[in-house]
């Protein structure tokens, strides 16, 4: 058994980011330089075209767009996502132990989510993003660029987030099966972060089609964090929440129109607010 998970673990180092570039660039959305119409019935991409935009070199355009991003991120929309994603990991928070003693993996539950170890890893999807980029770049297809661009932001503004505040908590890991913990401390999972992070990225520039079967990922990690039993339930739910709120921060920039369900005295519709000169929609991938 131990043969096969180090066989497994040694697959998934090598093939995560051929794996995800492979994906990111077989995507319909990406092989077109210029973006088609946009369809009513899906959600807008998160790549602001409109304009000319300077050309910066990486590590000047990185800067500009990680100070963009933390402007942006003090909205209503992540003030809701926290609040709701705080609420449940207070919900979940009462019953962690009994959860982790639950789901503590062994067997062949051990050797299907140990990967999760490796896919969560912030250099394994920091090195897809930027593969994302170079290939873009290389390519001259902006788009493909800019999603790279947003995805290495995202990484990088997840793992801040995450050492603050497991550095300001400061909660212990879940004690396992043989009385030990895991090194480090629990709170918020940065696995969990991390992959939401990337995997809400791929969703706002992409759409459901792309974000469902990467959320079903992010799903699948945070909850190998769970069966390895170093982080409480409570840690993945807020890192997840996190992760979405970084990742809906990162991507704001592209949203030229805003939609959002409005009650009626008789029923219920959609109010749209067009954005016809959105500063913010230019960006310098």
């Amino acid at each position: 058994m131990r043969l096969a998970f180090e066989a497994v673990e040694v697959f998934m180092r090598s093939s995560t980011v051929a794996t995800l570039l492979l994906l990111l660039s077989s995507t319909p959305a990406l092989a077109q330089e210029a973006a088609p119409a946009q369809d009513p019935q899906k959600p807008p991409a998160a790549v602001g075209e409109a304009g000319e935009k300077p050309t910066r070199g990486f590590f000047s355009a990185l800067g500009h767009n990680l100070k963009d991003d933390v402007k942006h991120l003090p909205r209503k929309n992540s003030l809701y996502f926290l609040a709701g994603g705080g609420a449940v990991a207070l919900l979940v928070h009462p019953n962690d132990n009994k959860i982790n003693r639950r789901l503590e993996g062994s067997g062949a539950a051990e050797t299907f989510f140990g990967p999760g170890r490796i896919v969560g890893q912030t250099p394994v999807l920091l090195g897809a993003g930027l593969t994302s980029y170079i290939v873009g770049r290389a390519r001259h297809n902006n788009r493909m660029q800019h999603l790279g661009m947003d995805e290495i932001e995202a990484e990088l503004l997840a793992s801040a987030f995450v050492i603050g505040l497991k550095e300001s908590v400061r909660r212990e890991r879940p004690i396992r099966n043989d009385g030990t913990r895991a090194s480090g401390f629990a709170f918020p999972s940065g696995h969990a972060t991390a992959t939401f992070a990337g995997a809400t990225v791929l969703q706002q520039h992409l759409g459901y089609r792309a974000g469902v079967p990467t959320y079903l990922i992010a799903s699948y990690v945070a909850m190998s964090r769970l069966h390895e039993n170093v982080h409480h339930a409570s840690d993945v739910v807020f890192g997840a929440t996190l992760g979405i709120i970084v990742g809906r921060t990162v991507t704001w920039h592209g949203r030229n129109f805003y939609a959002s369900p409005m009650l009626l005295p008789k029923g219920s519709g959609v109010i749209v607010n067009v954005n016809l000169d959105d500063r913010s929609a230019v960006r310098h991938p």
